[in-house]
């Protein structure tokens, strides 16, 4: 199931039970905050609030702050069954690849060719982003959210950031928060490390202005695919199309040649000069903290486009859970059958909503030689955004991982520290506090798995407590007679 954009999503959830209407006048300075947090606390539904202070148009949020929400995005009922989905494909195309045959390749090839198509954006000249064409209106039209006290200003959280590599032409779209400092300008926080801030560098080497187009509003899935850690160079919107299983329709922006998400509710078209830089932050994190204020360049606001009655999109990040943790677990489920394809040791990984995204990874393997528990830490922090986990755990295929009692016992019981912690010094996230420096610190990895005896391991490892399968078979007989 594709949407044909983000008030089509909001329909379908409002007709499966999902979604609250909020016809009160509320205030987007902390006031929605404090209720939207309420109601994730409680795995509650997603919010439009219809009268909001200082701005005609209504701010949803939470829409996708549930497991369910995050699947119905992607047009499947769980996360399990996308991520089947793409295993699936996977497999096929490995297949292909190994036993390549024209004649065998071609008809098993046929019933896949709707996947291909949809990996292909469809453009469009007439977007519905574009009904509407205001030069004058700023920020100050929209209700843009102030989410914590001591923030440094009111902030767009939901953004899609669209950008061009100035040599290649190649289109990027990414999640960066934006501080608003006034009507026509914002902050603009990419990371060091996203292709957003590659970009920015090379139009810095050739001492020119940077076109920026930000869409807000979307298809639920086109939204989530720029969190998404894809491969560098990978334009969003193929795999969004891919997630979708419908092409996704794009548009050229009206002031540069970036493309955009044809279906946004608003495009904030603009610029960030490569010499400019200000003060951002602080903005209260989903680490729990205020993330320090820093230097940032600055987006410059020249028009905005927009449908005739757009919906405002925010979300709040902070103590989990929130409507990010769900994102996250987005990503945990449909990348896991990637990651398994490179190491096919891999059966099963977990990245806790207390993680916070990338903070901490739990992973099981099928354990196949002396240290092969830290081969794979190492093979994780080698993959894209994983090179910012602070915290790896492995652990042998028998745990289930989603029983996280179960995996800290075993954590808690199986390790010596001296022989299984491991350090490893790399890049950390941007808003990591913690780090003696930005940006770079130590890493642990912890070995869990049964330890061999070339691992050091000389005494015999003990034996699990289970009881047989005779006794358990005659309690289940004779359960009734106890008089349970």
């Amino acid at each position: 199931m594709a949407y044909s954009g983000l008030q089509d999503f909001i329909s379908y959830i409002e007709s499966r039970g999902e979604l609250k209407r909020i016809s009160a006048l509320v205030d987007p300075i902390l006031e929605i905050t404090e209720i939207a947090d309420r109601i994730m606390k409680n795995q509650g539904p997603a919010l439009l609030f219809e009268h909001v202070k200082g701005s005609k148009w209504p701010v949803l949020i939470n829409a996708m702050g549930s497991e369910r929400r995050m699947a119905w995005a992607f047009g499947a009922e769980s996360l399990d069954q996308k991520a089947d989905e793409i295993s699936g494909l996977i497999n096929w195309a490995w297949s292909q690849v190994r036993d390549f045959s024209l004649f065998s390749a071609i008809p098993g090839a046929l019933p896949k060719l709707p996947i291909a198509k949809s990996l292909l954006p469809r453009k469009t000249s007439r977007p519905p982003c574009r009904q509407v064409i205001d030069d004058t209106a700023g920020f100050d039209s929209l209700p843009v959210l102030q989410c914590w006290p001591e923030d440094g200003g009111r902030f767009f959280t939901l953004p899609v950031v669209c950008t061009m590599d100035p040599e290649t032409g190649a289109q990027n779209w990414g999640m960066y928060r934006m501080q608003v400092y006034d009507e026509r300008s914002a902050g603009m926080h990419w990371h060091l490390h996203k292709d957003g801030a590659h970009f920015f560098e090379k139009y810095r080497a050739l001492k020119k202005r940077m076109p920026v187009a930000v869409s807000l509003g979307s298809d639920p899935a086109v939204t989530y695919s720029s969190t998404a850690p894809l491969p560098e160079g990978v334009w969003e919107a193929i795999f969004a199309g891919f997630l979708r299983g419908k092409s996704t329709q794009v548009a050229k922006a009206s002031l540069s040649d970036i493309m955009v998400p044809a279906d946004a509710e608003f495009i904030l078209e603009g610029y960030v000069d490569p010499d400019e830089t200000r003060l951002e932050g602080p903005f209260g994190d989903h680490t729990g903290f205020y993330s320090l204020p820093d230097q940032y360049p600055v987006f410059h606001l020249e028009r905005i486009t927009r449908r005739e009655n757009p919906v405002f999109p925010a979300t709040i990040v902070g103590i989990p859970p929130k409507e990010d943790c769900y994102m996250a677990k987005a990503t945990e489920r449909l990348f896991l059958p990637f990651l398994k394809q490179l190491a096919p040791e891999i059966q099963d990984l977990v990245m806790p909503l207390e993680g916070v995204f990338h903070n901490c990874v739990i992973v099981s393997i099928k354990k196949r030689f002396p240290g092969h528990a830290r081969k794979v830490m190492n093979f994780l922090w080698g993959m894209g955004q994983m090179m910012y986990t602070k915290l790896i755990i492995v652990l042998d295929d028998d745990i289930n991982l989603k029983d996280l009692s179960t995996v800290a016992w075993k954590v808690f019981n199986n390790i010596d520290a001296g022989r299984d912690l491991v350090f490893s010094e790399g890049p950390l996230d941007a808003l990591d506090h913690s780090s003696p420096v930005p940006r770079f610190g130590t890493r642990l990895g912890i070995d869990a798995t049964k330890k061999w005896p070339e691992e050091g391991h000389t005494r015999p490892w003990p034996e699990p407590l289970a009881m047989t399968d005779a006794i358990k078979e005659l309690v289940n007989r004779r359960w009734s007679e106890y008089g349970f």
